[in-house]
């Protein structure tokens, strides 16, 4: 099940650990369950902080997805950082920029796609932006994505959710 945390995060402990502790995170890999035609979908996010890194938020952190045919004939395998992550209970959605793809459409590089995981334990769901519009020419604005509609063969993706200060209002 998803790990949570209240607005105090961690007791005890200093340094690091603590500061990891502290923080909302969408980590792990999975496979997805195509059934009979045998495509073969694989995630893994390392992605840390909470909200839009445009708007003061601390998101950071990795991505990876690949989708290739049964035969391994078609398909590719995109990489990118993550700008933005929000979580809430089990559910996180990121978004990210792609910085590599061997995609044969080289605008895909430098586009945002977004994802959404509901951690249920090792019965994990995955959704993403390219599930409503082609890759090449979808606009995906920041933290935004479709609802996890995929179900996950095996591995893990672990959400965290630490929901951050809220700000002093005057700044203080």
């Amino acid at each position: 099940m998803a790990a949570s945390a209240g607005r105090s995060g961690a007791s005890g402990g200093a340094g690091a650990k603590s500061a990891a502790a502290a923080e909302s995170s969408l980590t792990g890999s999975a496979t997805m369950d195509r059934g009979a035609n045998g495509e073969r979908v694989a995630f893994s996010f390392d992605a840390h902080g909470f909200a839009p890194v445009g708007t003061g938020g601390t998101s950071r952190g990795s991505f990876r997805f690949s989708h290739h045919s049964h035969d391994g004939r078609r398909g590719a395998t995109f990489a990118g950082r993550i700008d933005c992550l929000l979580t809430g209970g089990p559910v996180a959605t990121a978004s990210g920029i792609v910085t590599r793809s061997d995609h044969p459409d080289r605008r895909i590089v430098g586009k945002r796609f977004g994802f959404t995981v509901y951690d249920d334990g090792r019965h994990d769901r995955v959704g993403y932006s390219w599930a409503v519009d082609e890759m090449p020419r979808m606009k995906v604005p920041a933290c935004l994505s479709a609802a996890p509609y995929e179900t996950v063969k095996s591995g893990d993706l672990r959400v965290r959710h630490v929901m951050p200060p809220l700000p002093v209002e005057g700044g203080e």
